[in-house]
């Protein structure tokens, strides 16, 4: 490898600078820090269901405006379900009586005890989470204009883009192509053939942490309404299941990344219809079919222009 080396035939590894380092590590902190909180408010959520409590059923956040004023009242020694109720804010109010019967459990020192530790160990960690993305964004303020590209991308808010950039920095130059950045993620089908038989077509070991940011910016994006990517994965998921599709809509959205990142141009939308344009023939043969199928007989005659 030394002579090969000294020769010029192999390829450098891609070692990030310093800043990219240094805030490489404060983004995989604040997303640890993340999955911390989660996981404290699910074990907050079963000492709640162990006391009989089902706030959750009723609430979506557990830690929302109201959820929070009541669980600050039991703590406080207050057990009437009905005053309980009344603290809900905003369209919560409507729900006043599914709460009094959410909220009508056995509600000990036991149980007052866990849940006060709880929430003191999740605003602890939202403080600390809160510091570390002050942090973040000083250590990011000279690439504001490429946070600002990538957040204009469906599924991508602030928080990922803060992570997408630090994962593989600012310049595209260092990967040839949108499918190298891919294959250095991960996020692209492996290459397994053994005797002119192709084998398994998993994804290869890459970044989890940018794998992660990908697959949520994916779930994020596949409910955007009137949206490519979510357009993607409606036709995917039905051939290749929900896990497949997601990845095939993290893998674009890298590619989305990288032609921001290099072109320097805002995300352009091509819309939720793009595939049925794409190929408009193979959606009228098929909706053909389907009606033919039911007992229909249809005859098809081309549209008058719009003057």
């Amino acid at each position: 490898m030394a002579d090969l080396l000294q020769h010029g035939l192999l390829r450098p590894s891609f070692v990030p600078a310093p800043w990219q380092r240094e805030v490489r590590e404060l983004t995989r902190y604040r997303t640890s820090l993340i999955e911390e909180r989660c996981r404290t408010v699910n074990r907050l959520q079963k000492i709640l269901e162990g006391a009989n409590i089902k706030l959750a059923s009723v609430a979506s956040d557990v830690m929302g405006v109201s959820a929070r004023s009541m669980l600050e009242a039991l703590l406080q020694g207050e057990a009437d379900p009905s005053t309980l109720a009344e603290l809900a804010h905003g369209r919560m109010r409507s729900k006043r009586d599914l709460l009094a019967q959410a909220l009508q459990g056995r509600f000990t020192a036991h149980h007052r005890f866990l849940i006060q530790e709880q929430l003191a160990h999740i605003d602890s960690v939202d403080e600390t989470i809160a510091h570390l993305s002050q942090e973040i964004a000083e250590r990011l303020r000279p690439f504001e204009a490429q946070l600002k590209r990538l957040e204009t991308i469906p599924g991508i808010k602030r928080r990922l883009a803060e992570v997408i950039l630090a994962e593989i920095g600012a310049d595209m130059r260092r990967f040839p192509s949108a499918r190298h950045l891919a294959s250095w993620a991960g996020m692209c089908p492996g290459n397994n053939e053994s005797a002119g038989k192709r084998l398994s077509g998993r994804t290869r070991k890459g970044s989890p942490w940018l794998r992660t940011a990908l697959v949520e910016a994916a779930h994020a994006a596949i409910h955007t309404k009137d949206c490519y990517l979510s357009a993607q994965y409606h036709r995917l998921v039905v051939r290749r299941g929900g896990k497949k599709a997601t990845i095939a809509v993290g893998h674009t959205l890298l590619v989305i990344v990288y032609h921001v990142l290099a072109e320097e141009k805002d995300y352009k939308e091509l819309g939720g219809n793009y595939f049925d344009e794409w190929d408009r023939q193979a959606v009228q043969k098929r909706l053909v079919r389907r009606l033919e199928k039911l007992g229909y007989e249809v005859t098809l005659t081309p549209a008058e222009p719009v003057a």
